[in-house]
Order: structure tokens, then sequence, then C-alpha cells
């Protein structure tokens, strides 16, 4: 009997392919989307994004590759903070929508495959949240809700003055006097934002209530808000809080960075909270089935601290999923060359566990923008690099259509941060300009609303910057991201190697190899002259020719193009990928892999 083609090649699939096929968990290899909910697609004209306005765009992200999107908090909020000050953790803030809005949108994404994360906001509430207004009159039961305290003695006489010299992150003292309750509560945020009292077990069994909350509505995970502010040190044996030490950083007694936060960031029962969170969310599956719901924490620290993030080297406690890796956003800039993309990633790898995965930030809604940060010329360079590396990745919506910062004028500006600082020093502090409505078509308003205004202004440049016109050009930055983002799906990229070389400084190159499988070699020019290298030696099997796979949107380059290993010419910001191709029947081999043992 004849057997059929397929079968004979994916017979060849087991046979071949061998131990480097561990099975990894379905967010190991995904890329993650993150939805600032506000300006992402509004559905009713009222300038504000919303649930159906995201649910209406779901197919757009199975269409760009992604596995699982994230959405800046979608709670009831005075929106001080724009949803990061919650009065209410198990409510819909109503201009985004309604709950059944909501359960409408899990619905969807999952029919398309789609993995819906939570933004889970811990540190803290809104003013207006009901625990705060009952701790502040101090009913019982919740008297030690928030972080309270006296003060100290006014030499002047009057009021006492604040605990400490601890600084919020919006400027100025992280105090606020209360004359409700005439005591002094922590905010490390806005003063409309007071710290909950981790220390107080209610607190941690009500938050832990939150979680199971939105697991029972559907939700895939949880991304986590401000980690390492959860708890701050004990008091001292005489009743009080230490005073931080001056960082060195800056002049400004009143700039969050004036401070050495070693007293109000990273203690060691942050951990031990990430580590319950796990717990609880590994429960809730061996309870309720299903596949992994993910833990991913937000937390700007050291490369050692991250590490225990992921599972205790003492306890082997485990705690993350994904401890988000921030070193493309605070490490690099449009300065860094190719051996300092090279020592992010290296470094960021030497920390990973072993049997934990790797994940890779480019860019996110507190930092400007990748072609801000990097300049426009290296938008593709940038996302090539970001979707070349082995692990999860995230992307800031429009990052994939190349959106820039948009220049928002004082008068325009709400973001609270910026707001504090003044109008001599917003624009510094301003988180507005990353913020702006996602730009879908060349119409009016970017086709992000039927209205006639928007919360904030829309980039001036959005008739050439949009997803209609990028959809029909074959060499745009959107269907660059979409041809690396396919990739990704081959078994290179999700199982094999990497290594990655500086040339020079302007010159970076990942290699993806795999046994058995086609390498993959991406190549970067970051500089502005024509360059010219060898390639001969950088991966353990190389032809003499290689074909061109991607090209980026500065290359003159095509796709199926060939190019000489010996003699790799690099345009001023040109990017490309190019692969080794196996026989035609190894390559359908292949073929029949991905799509049969995924």
């Amino acid at each position: 009997m004849q057997v059929p083609l397929v079968v004979y090649y994916l017979s060849l699939c087991v046979a071949t392919l061998g131990v480097e096929l561990t099975p990894k968990d379905w967010w190991e290899k995904a890329g993650f989307y993150q939805i600032y909910p506000r300006s992402f697609k509004d559905s009713d004209g009222d300038g504000i994004g919303d649930l159906n306005g995201i649910t209406s765009k779901l197919p757009y992200l199975k269409e760009l590759g992604v596995r699982a999107f994230w959405m800046s908090p979608i709670n009831k909020s005075p929106m001080v903070d724009f949803g990061y000050d919650i009065s209410d953790f198990r409510a819909i803030q109503p201009e985004y929508g309604t709950m059944q809005d909501f359960e409408n949108l899990v619905k969807e994404a999952h029919r398309l495959n789609l993995k819906v994360i939570m933004d889970f906001v811990p540190n803290h509430s809104s003013d207006k949240h009901e625990w705060f207004i009952k701790s502040e009159a101090r009913e019982s039961g919740y008297e030690d809700f928030y972080v309270w305290d006296d003060g100290i003695p006014n030499p002047a006489g009057g009021r006492n003055l604040p605990p400490t010299n601890w600084l919020q992150a919006f400027r100025r003292s992280a105090w606020q006097w209360s004359e409700n309750r005439q005591q002094y509560y922590l905010h490390q945020f806005t003063v409309e934002q007071p710290d909950l009292n981790y220390r107080n077990p209610v607190v941690v069994r009500e938050m832990k209530d939150v979680i199971r909350f939105w697991l029972d509505k559907g939700v895939d995970g949880f991304r986590v808000d401000a980690v390492p502010f959860l708890f701050e040190v004990v008091k001292l044996q005489n009743g009080s809080y230490p005073n931080e030490p001056t960082s060195g950083l800056t002049i400004d007694p009143e700039d969050f960075d004036y401070l050495d936060h070693i007293y109000t960031q990273n203690q060691p029962e942050t951990l031990d909270m990430v580590y319950q969170w796990r717990e609880l969310v590994d429960q809730y599956q061996q309870e309720n089935g299903g596949e992994t719901r993910v833990l991913m924490t937000e937390g700007y620290t050291s490369l050692e601290i991250l590490r225990e993030y992921y599972v205790s080297t003492t306890t082997k406690k485990h705690g993350s999923h994904m401890p988000f890796n921030f070193g493309f956003i605070a490490d690099l800039n449009r300065t860094s060359g190719a051996f300092d993309i090279v020592k992010v990633i290296q470094s960021w790898m030497n920390i990973v566990p072993q049997g934990h995965a790797a994940n890779w930030v480019m860019g996110n809604h507190d930092r400007p923008r990748v072609g801000t940060r990097f300049g426009e010329e290296r938008i593709d360079a940038m996302n090539m690099i970001l979707l070349s590396l082995p692990g999860a990745t995230v992307t800031y919506q429009g990052e994939e259509i190349g959106m820039t910062d948009v220049r928002i004028s004082w008068e325009e500006t709400v973001d609270p941060a910026a707001c504090n600082a003044g109008e001599a020093l917003y624009a510094t502090k301003s988180r507005d300009p990353c913020r702006t409505p996602f730009q879908w078509d060349d119409s009016a308003m970017a086709g992000f609303t039927s209205g006639n205004r928007t919360w904030l202004p829309v980039g001036s440049n959005y008739r050439s910057i949009n997803v209609k016109v990028e959809e029909a050009v074959t060499k745009s930055h959107l269907n660059v991201y979409k041809a690396m983002m396919k990739l990704r799906e081959y078994k290179t990229f999700r199982h094999g190697s990497v290594k990655t070389r500086a040339y020079n400084d302007n010159v970076l190159a990942i290699v993806r190899e795999l046994e058995d499988h086609n390498t993959y070699i991406t190549l970067v020019n970051l500089g502005t002259k024509i360059e010219v290298l060898d390639g001969v030696g950088l991966a353990s099997r190389l032809p003499s020719k290689m074909r061109f796979e991607v090209v980026g949107t500065s290359s003159h380059h095509i796709k199926g193009g060939v190019m000489a290993t010996n003699d790799i010419v690099l345009l001023p910001y040109e990017s490309f990928v190019l692969v080794a191709k196996l026989s035609h029947s190894d390559r359908l081999h292949e073929d029949i892999c991905e799509v049969w043992l995924e």
C-alpha cells in the first residue's frame, strides 16, 4: 500500500527532530500585545477608546500573529491617573463599557484563540474606594487597610510634619495629611492613590479575591502593576520610619530620583507576595482546568532581583512567569550601539533560570515610542531584533506601524506626572505623547473615532502612518512586523539556539539555528554609512549564498533574492533576515512539522 506523502513526511519529522522539541507552554513562545484602552479604538464617538472598540479590532490582532493581549486598567476609576486609581476592583469603568461588554470581549477573543490579560493594580486604590473612605473614618475592620502615621512633631508648633522624607513618583512628598483622620497616609503615586497596607492580612486576602473574581470571568492572566512598591520597611524600634538617603542623580529635592528608595521598594516581603499570587493562579488552573494563567510583573529593578521573581534561589518557590525585561527601554536609546544591544540581550539571558523563558519588552504606555527613542529610521531594526529573540515578546500598540510620540502642549496635557511637574518641566515627565489615539486609517481622526474630538490629539503623520496605508504597501513597518511574526512560528525560532554578535558599533547579527532546520540570520545596520561584512563563521552550517526572507523598509532588496555570505552589504539603517534553506524535500518536511507538531 502506498503511504500518503503527508504521513511519510510527518514520520520523518518525528524521527529527526528529537530532543530539541521539548514542549513549551503557550506563553513561553507567545507574542503579547499591549492595548491602552483609552487610545485603541472608540466605538461610540465620544473620543475615548472602549471595550467594544477593542472587540471590533480583535481580528487585526489575530492577523498580526500575536497570541495574547493585555489591557491597561479598565476598572471603575475617577481617572486621575487614567485607570491606575481604581475605585472598584470588580467593576468596569462606565466610559469603557459594561461588564457584559467585557464578557463579550473575552468570548470573542477566545473564539479567535487569543488570550486576555488583565492589568492588576495591587499597590494602591483610589481615594474614592470604599475601603479608603472607611479607613479614613476609622471604621472597624478598615483602620489599617492603608499606611497611616501621626507624623513627627513640628518644632515650630502646629500640625505634625510628614513622617519621613519619602517622595512620590510624581514629585513631592509621598505623605498626605487627612483632616478627617488627623493622620498622614502614604501614597507613592498621586495623592488620590493611597497605598494599601500589605502587612494587613485582610488586605492580602481581599486582593487575592480580586484575582479570583477576574479568573472566574475568564481572563487568562494578569500583568501586575508597580510590584516593587508593595511593601515599605517596618518601623524602627522608636516607632518611626527611617528617611531614605539621597541618590546623587539630581539636585531637585522634589524629584522622585532625588532619593535612593531603599525603604519603599524591593522589600523582601514583596517577592513572597508574588510567590503567593503564583500559587493562587496555579491552584486555580488545577481546580478549573484549561491552559496556564500567566503572571507578568512590572518592576524596574536590578537583574539580581528580577531573577528572584522567576523562582526563589532559596525556597525554590515559583513567582512571575514573565518578570518584564525592560532592558530595551531602560538601558538603550538612540545613542546606543550594537555592542550595547548585545550586552542587554546577553545580560538578560544570563539571569533566566534553567527551564524558564526569556521575555523582551520594546515599549509601553509610560515611555517614549520606539521611533522616538531610537529614531524613525531604526524602527524596523528594533522590531526585527525584538522578534528574532527566543521567548515571549511584548509590543505596545502602534509600534508595529511605526507610530511616534506626538507633541502635546501644556494646555493639552492631562498626565498627572506632567501636571505635577508644572509648565516648565512637564515635557520631560509627560507620558501623554506615547498615549495618543491609534492610527487606523487616513480618514478624519485617523479612523479612531466617528466623533469630532479625541481625548488626546491625533498624531499629525496619521495620513501616512496608519494600518490601512501600510497593509497595502509590501514594504511597510506593518508588513515587516507581520513577516517577522510568521518566522516566529517556525521550529528554528521556537526551539533553536540563539547567538548574538556585534561586528562593530553599528552592525548587529542574531543567528537562530536548529539541527535539520533552516538557519536564519537577522542583520541590522544602526549607522549612517554602508557596512560590508563577511558572514562566514556566523553559523555552524552556512552556504555560500543565502536568501532574503524578510527585508526592512530601508532595504533595496526583495524577499527571495540572494546574497553571498562572504560579502554582505548593508546600506545605512538597513535591516533584513537571511535564510539558509534546506533541500526542497527537507523544506517540505519542515513545513509539515510546523503544521502538525505545534
